[in-house]
């Protein structure tokens, strides 16, 4: 019989087609009697012409039709019309899980929930002495409800099996149900006994729900092969990858459960559905950190547990005093405006893209900041107990925006390519997720959700704790030019959230810089304000600032709206204009009423000879990000941002004078400024309305800026080829990964770009030497960002060499060739000399010149006899704290 929109089975009517699969296809259709919709799978014939099977099914289908379990697809009826075998089943809305699976996978606390509930599902239908033998993610659906198991019971324990070597060719992933003498199942999920053709019981589905739980917790099978040959070997023999690898904030004790559910031998496996249930729940109700607590005990005496104990009684008791006695107890508390310096020879720096450094947690006791630790001049993030003294926080070398969670116990932060968190009670660091260049911060849910931006490009992101794939919950409005959702934070009940919506193409005035509220729920994104500035919600105000004054504005989060006139709390607060951020933070708790904000600073220029020694001062003070000088070393091309629109433009500085000329004059951002051999034209890029970077020429003599080439990527100017003819720059995709590689551009107006380093690995930073014989980029195909030195293209000969010796970044040549400088990971800038050997160069022996880690900006003249860097000020200025902030607002 053909089935379509229209047939008839029995009281059925077919309405729509929903999918196919192994077991037919499935139909969604009106129940005539009772008025409802159902679904209606239409056996296959290879499965309905066996009488045996047939008679089984139809025996087995009433059996789990008297299944009454809220996580149990329920089977109304079966029938035959025509010679056409059917089902009709409930009609459940939502997606398999293969399907959510396909998206990544669940955070710990979905993964916990849809387990215990399939594992309650097992145990009701072994009571009854059903075994499913097909269990895996596409006979899973997830509702609103929770999940439901789907093909229940259709194979149960009992039925005689082959050989496995007689039947491999007739079990499919496709159709887990086929003829007579078939295995029963899907490989990817079946147990050992299964595919060595063995009997199954119900232990056989526990080994194909462990199957099943790492893949919601990994996002990846537990088995995988190339043909069912390596899929069967790795099932018999193989161990799957440990889930604290691929997700390293898993529970042990979880792990331990998949693990059992996972045994080889089925009497070394949990021997109840019913077993299983209760480990999940108990790992459930003791949080993320179940089987975690136990080494951190050990590190405790005897005295500290005595002195906690003590403490929480002392809390308790003090919740009941003040329970009853909250009128008398509740006095008004004095505002406190203090000043907190950092400790001696540290130097706290909030800089760029250490703008995000400053916080406090949400219990109001703690403070963090960036700074050199010890010797080390990499930046660590310290933490500093407001009533003790400044710590770094190991691990934490070279981290940036870091993340409290709920808490206070965790922070959250960027290192090496990757969010990472680290328990303050001193256990290391542990990957949370891979993220893109750089990378934004966020906030941490009390669900165990973090949101966070992958990207200075780009929406919101959100990711599990522990560990997982992340997930947009944001999307640009490219109709308004928007390029970047940043700075999220999480409103009181942790679904909504906080971010700033802003364009690199207008300034603070722009409509497009807002910030907006949104939902992990359902988005709901609603405007709050036009402002360019990082918002977060405490006591019943919206922090933020304008024109570096920090107010605070009357906001409710139950009607998502501000309800009166914002009112100033702070006054000269440092704004990182690049960054669309000011730098404050302000606890979470309204208990703990700290808001803590950074003074704003500026760099002085500075000549310094080669040793290091500082000269005379350039120019004025200004916020400069990056510089360039011209060939003959008389003038220099920098960045400077203007702090009322935060828009930045390229200006240039006469060093013979000591004045300085705009030189672009956009309404989007405009940067990495490139002179061409002669002097006469300068290259550089600019953001444009879509979010990417595109590359500009223009003539310091006048007249307009050129557009001369761009595409979905981000680009960024490095080197004109000696001649002037073609342009090295950086090409970065920020939508798929963080690789970036070295392209050349001819300046022929063809606008044909190809890439010259191209490879799996990060390829950055392309300069041409003097002669145009030699490349220097910088590579992470060791592991690690070195500088090498390759042949020009054209130049003939072939090799790489390796120009840094222990990480290093950036090759600047020196005039006549002889020399080329690079900065090493710690900050440290060499000179190494140079020489070619006919087709191969030679390195000498590097020299340290000085350390940059105490400049914001720096530029070397042309035949490395002088530099100039920029200082801040006043880099170390004190944090600003004030305490019981509210209370600054006039009711």
């Amino acid at each position: 019989m053909k089935i379509q929109a229209g047939s008839r089975l029995g009281p059925y009517e077919i309405t729509s087609h929903i999918g196919a699969g192994g077991m037919g296809e499935v139909w969604r259709a009106t129940d005539t009697r009772l008025d409802r919709s159902v679904a209606i799978k239409v056996l296959p014939t290879e499965f309905a012409a066996n009488a045996q099977l047939r008679m089984r099914f139809e025996r087995e289908a009433k059996t789990i039709s008297q299944l009454n379990h809220p996580h149990i697809c329920t089977l109304h009826d079966v029938g035959v019309e025509s010679g056409t075998h059917y089902l009709v089943m409930e009609l459940l809305d939502g997606e398999t899980l293969a399907d959510r699976l396909s998206k990544g996978a669940l955070p710990l606390d979905q993964a916990l929930r849809y387990g215990i509930e399939i594992a309650s599902a097992l145990d009701r239908a072994h009571r009854e002495g059903i075994v499913h033998r097909d269990l895996k993610p596409a006979n899973i659906m997830i509702t609103k409800s929770g999940a439901k198991l789907l093909d229940f019971g259709l194979a149960k324990s009992g039925l005689s099996t082959p050989s496995l070597e007689s039947t491999i060719d007739g079990a499919t992933q496709a159709k887990p149900l086929t003829q007579e003498g078939t295995i029963v199942g899907t490989f990817q999920y079946m147990a050992p006994e299964q595919v060595s053709g063995e009997a199954a019981d119900t232990r056989t589905d526990i080994f194909a729900f462990g199957a099943v739980l790492y893949e919601m917790l990994t996002g990846h099978p537990a088995f995988h092969g190339k043909n069912r040959t390596s899929m069967i070997a790795a099932i018999l023999s193989g161990e799957p990858q440990a889930i604290s690898t691929l997700v390293p904030l898993t529970p042990p004790a979880l792990e331990r459960v998949v693990k059992t559910c996972l045994a080889k031998d089925p009497d070394d496996r949990w021997q109840t559905a019913h077993d299983v249930m209760l480990e999940l729940k108990w790992i459930d109700e003791g949080g993320s950190q179940a089987g975690v607590a136990a080494p951190l005990v050990h590190r405790r005496k005897t005295r500290e547990r005595l002195s906690w104990s003590i403490a929480i009684a002392a809390s308790l008791l003090a919740a009941i005093l003040g329970a009853l006695f909250v009128r008398e107890v509740r006095k008004p508390q004095p505002v406190l405006r203090t000043s907190i310096a950092p400790p001696n020879d540290v130097v706290i720096d909030n800089i760029g893209n250490n703008c995000g450094a400053l916080t406090i947690s949400p219990d109001g006791r703690f403070l963090t900041f960036a700074a050199p630790s010890g010797t080390d001049t990499k930046r660590s993030i310290w933490l500093r107990p407001l009533d003790g003294d400044a710590r770094p926080i190991p691990g934490t070398e070279g981290a940036l925006f870091p993340i409290w969670s709920p808490d206070s116990k965790f922070i959250a932060f960027f290192s090496d390519g990757k969010l990472k968190k680290v328990d303050l009670s001193g256990a290391p660091p542990l990957a949370i997720c891979d993220v893109q260049l750089n990378p934004r911060s966020g906030s941490w849910n009390k669900d165990g959700t973090i949101i966070f931006s992958p990207t200075s490009l780009g929406p919101i992101y959100r990711v599990p704790a522990s560990g997982g794939t992340p997930v947009a919950v944001t999307k640009l409005d490219l109709a308004t030019n928007e390029t970047t959702h940043r700075w999220a934070s999480f409103l009181p009940d942790g679904k909504h959230f906080l971010y700033l919506a802003g364009t690199h193409s207008a300034g603070n005035k722009s409509d497009t810089n807002a910030i907006y509220v949104d939902s992990l729920e359902k988005p709901e994104r609603k405007l709050i304000l036009h402002v360019r500035s990082n918002a977060i919600y405490a006591s019943g105000y919206l922090l933020y600032a304008r024109d570096r004054t920090l107010v605070a504005h009357p906001f409710d989060p139950s009607k998502l709206a501000l309800t009166g006139d914002p009112v100033p709390i702070a006054q000269n607060v440092q704004y990182a204009a690049g960054f669309f951020r000011t730098v404050f933070s302000v606890a979470a708790e309204s208990s703990h009423n700290n808001a803590g904000s950074s003074v704003a600073a500026k760099s002085t220029l500075h000549w310094y000879d080669r040793s290091g020694k500082q000269l005379d001062q350039i120019g004025d003070p200004d916020e400069y990000l990056d510089m360039n000088a011209s060939p003959d070393g008389t003038r220099f091309a920098t960045t400077i941002q203007d702090s009322s629109t935060g828009v930045s433009n390229i200006w240039i500085h006469d060093l013979q004078r000591n004045i300085r000329t705009r030189f672009t004059f956009a309404t989007a951002d405009r940067d990495a400024a490139v002179w061409s051999p002669d002097g006469r034209r300068i290259a550089f890029g600019g953001v444009a309305a879509r979010g990417t970077q595109d590359l500009f020429i223009k003539d310091l003599n006048g007249g307009a800026e050129q557009l001369i080439y761009k595409d979905d990527r981000v680009k960024i100017p490095t080197c004109f080829s000696p001649d002037g003819k073609s342009l090295l720059f950086t090409s970065i995709n920020f939508s798929g990964s963080s690789k970036d590689d070295v392209w050349i551009l001819p300046l022929d107006g063809s606008g044909k770009a190809r890439p010259l380093f191209q490879t799996d690995a990060i390829e950055n930073s392309g300069v041409f030497s003097p002669d145009g014989r030699w490349i220097a980029y910088v590579s992470n195909e060791s592991g690690r960002m070195e500088t090498y030195v390759v042949p020009a293209p054209g130049n003939g000969g072939s090799g790489k060499w390796q120009l840094s010796a222990a990480g290093g970044v950036g090759g600047e040549w020196s005039r006549d060739g002889s020399e080329i400088l690079y900065v090493s990971e710690d900050g440290k800038v060499f000179a190494v000399p140079f020489k070619a050997d006919g087709a191969s160069p030679v390195f000498g022996a590097q020299t340290l010149l000085f350390d940059l880690t105490q400049f914001t900006s720096g530029l070397l003249m042309p035949d490395h006899s002088r530099f100039i860097f920029g200082k801040p000020k006043s880099l170390n200025a004190p944090v600003q704290l004030v305490t019981n902030w509210p209370a600054t607002i006039k009711k």
